[in-house]
């Protein structure tokens, strides 16, 4: 009960004042040493003080910071004349670089535009000429069509005239077939009569020769006629 009472009359600390965080700072200052936050509370501790929340400790360090700092003196920021005609140098100089650079860009830009126009120029003959060679064989096909079909036509042409010839050559071996039967029994029956029968041989020889002469004729119009046949 006793130690109760002997804390309650114990004095409290009081606030900590800005003019103890000042004196605190210069000392601190004058010994060369850093004036921050911790050795503040170390130097407060030393003397005894409380150092007191750290937010109010580092306002009174702050304002006793603002305190100490002297006044700048006012700047110059005229740029020199010197630096000011070097700018303007520089600055002409990216413009001109800039329009060299424009111009050449623009030079190649015409220059691939010409290659590409002749390119055209060149694709549209080539085009033309195409069409021409196209147009030109197209005209060789109809040509060649129709001379194909007049040889068709004259190769059906050959074929009836042969199958006619054939049809002539039946008939004409059939009657000499009949002649032949008929000299035959014309010679057996006349057989005493040498006139007779010497005038019916001349003529059988007639018309064995006759007969060999189409048959010529049938060999020579078959091999025209193979000459058309196709392939």
């Amino acid at each position: 009960m006793a130690d109760q009472q002997s804390l309650d009359k114990a004095p409290h600390p009081s606030p900590l004042a800005y003019d103890d965080v000042a004196a605190a700072a210069q000392g601190l200052a004058d010994d060369g040493l850093p004036v921050d936050l911790r050795a503040l509370r170390e130097a407060l501790a030393g003397k005894q003080k409380e150092a007191g929340p750290t937010q109010v400790l580092h306002q009174h360090l702050s304002a006793w910071r603002a305190a100490q700092a002297e006044p700048a003196e006012p700047i110059n920021v005229a740029p020199p004349a010197a630096l000011i005609t070097a700018l303007g140098d520089w600055a002409q100089q990216l413009m001109d670089q800039a329009a060299a650079g424009q111009r050449d860009a623009q030079a190649k830009t015409e220059s691939d535009l010409a290659f590409l126009l002749a390119l055209s120029g060149e694709a549209e003959a080539e085009l033309a000429r195409t069409r021409a060679t196209l147009a030109e064989r197209e005209a060789r096909i109809a040509r060649l069509t129709v001379e194909l079909r007049q040889a068709r036509d004259i190769a059906a042409d050959a074929l009836v005239g042969k199958a006619k010839d054939q049809l002539a050559i039946q008939g004409k071996d059939a009657q000499l077939a009949d002649l032949r039967a008929q000299l035959e029994r014309q010679v057996a029956n006349t057989a005493a009569e040498s006139d007779a029968r010497l005038a019916a041989e001349m003529e059988l020889v007639g018309a064995v020769t006759a007969r060999d002469h189409h048959a010529a004729e049938l060999a020579a119009m078959r091999a025209q006629l193979d000459t058309f046949s196709p392939a």
